[in-house]
């Protein structure tokens, strides 16, 4: 490889970790920016409102899934790549500009610009992993740089709550989207400068067999029963990895009496503990990789989403008065801070820990003897990932009813629908059929 080609290929893996990492960054805005859109008087406190950017966000998977995966087989990973960082920067564009028109028709236009962005992240998606791959020269080197972008994938997670949250502070009716400015531009930035160093890097498809329109099977992936279930799965896990944080951040920011009580700093405090989540999510990958080849998906299924169970009960039995004193990390100050919250909180924080397994354990649960309809599979899989929107607005709507911890039953009973899944519904029962 020439010493040209070897520097343009390290440009693009960095402009691809950059990309994975803006995935999450810019899918983790929705629940923190919704605490100030339910804020404000137009929108009455509503908590299935404030979450709807993030639904917005989700939903574009159910449209957006399948034909990513057809834009990459038509046009090629660069151009994929490059139509999904256009969009994305547009899609933040929209939302930094919600912020100037204010009250219904500035939310309106904020919840056009998180669909946006959900078509741009569904993109990258689908594009990212298999161009990691594809620079990386496959193998156990490609293996690796998916590792890495995963890992910086949950750093983003983890810092975009918590940066959201700083600037923030505390909010009232008039916290307006211009208090969050600054990681609006962040994100247009990273997005336009990757637009423009991915342009004049060449980049060549792989020359793999493809599937077309001619090509006849004669079943489908619906003609398997763990499949079924697993999509299932996939749809109430999405739910419950987004929705549990998520939900957590409304309820430490909420300074009325519906809330934990918090008065100064809620948005921030919510905003770090709700980071928290994400980074024992990515301490959590990091360790499942090093035990991943003893221990068999199912039974990390099985054992995390017993503990998973255990928590969220917890939690909602225990009330907002049982506090802890928990670390939390200071993004504006760099230190590492305490703060005063309710041990709900903390029970919640830590299933981060057990939500970190559960999309790869899923999934290979779910395609283990599908052979040639796998690729299939992970097209339905991707559209699955809108239940990250559908969960949340049916657990905000029983918070609005009944109070932020008891409509935690939502993500309780996913939880025991994944445990199921694990314990018996993951089992191939149609070996039969030719793969």
């Amino acid at each position: 490889m020439s010493q040209q080609k070897q520097n343009g290929s390290v440009i693009a893996i960095v402009t691809m970790f950059f990309l994975y990492a803006m995935i999450s960054f810019v899918t983790n805005l929705g629940a923190p920016i919704g605490v100030i859109w339910k804020n404000q008087p137009e929108i009455g406190g509503s908590n299935v409102l404030g979450i709807m950017g993030n639904f917005m966000n989700f939903f574009a998977y159910l449209f957006m899934g399948i034909p990513a995966g057809k834009m990459l087989t038509k046009v090629g990973y660069k151009k994929t790549a490059l139509i999904g960082i256009a969009v994305g920067f547009f899609g933040v564009l929209i939302q930094y500009l919600s912020g100037f028109s204010g009250g219904i028709p500035g939310f309106c236009i904020y919840l056009l610009g998180a669909f946006i962005s959900g078509f741009a992240v569904c993109i990258l998606n689908t594009v990212v992993n298999p161009m990691l791959n594809l620079l990386g020269g496959g193998g156990n080197r490609g293996n690796q740089l998916n590792m890495i972008g995963g890992t910086l994938n949950s750093l983003a997670g983890t810092m975009t709550p918590m940066l959201v949250g700083a600037l923030i502070g505390t909010v009232t009716a008039s916290t307006k989207m211009a208090n969050v400015n600054l990681v609006m531009y962040i994100a247009m930035a990273v997005f336009a400068c990757a637009f423009i160093i991915l342009t004049f890097i060449p980049i060549e498809d792989p020359e793999a067999a493809r599937v077309t329109s001619e090509t006849k099977f004669e079943h489908s992936p619906w003609s398997f029963r763990h499949l079924k279930l697993g999509v299932i799965a996939i749809f109430v896990y999405v739910g419950v990895e987004v929705g549990i944080p998520g939900g957590l951040n409304f309820y430490l920011s909420d300074p009325t009496d519906r809330g934990a009580g918090l008065i100064e700093n809620a948005a921030t405090i919510g905003g770090a503990v709700a980071a928290m989540y994400w980074l024992l999510m990515l301490i959590g990958r990091l360790c499942s990789s090093f035990i991943a080849a003893k221990v068999s998906a199912r039974q990390l299924m099985m054992a995390t989403t017993t503990i998973g169970m255990i928590l969220i009960i917890a939690a909602m039995l225990l009330p907002n008065t049982t506090t802890v004193n928990m670390p939390l990390f200071d993004i504006m100050k760099f230190k590492v801070t305490y703060a005063t919250v309710p041990v709900s909180a903390l029970l919640l924080v830590l299933c981060g820990l057990c939500t970190s397994v559960m999309w790869t354990s899923i999934f290979n649960l779910s395609t283990e003897g599908l052979g040639k309809y796998t690729a299939q599979a992970s097209g339905i899989f991707m559209m699955m990932v809108v239940g990250g929107g559908v969960l949340p607005v049916i657990q905000n709507f029983f918070a609005d009813k009944m109070g932020y911890m008891p409509s935690y039953f939502v993500y309780l009973l996913a939880m025991a629908y994944m445990f199921y899944y694990a314990l018996i519904g993951c089992k191939n029962v149609n070996k039969d059929i030719p793969v």
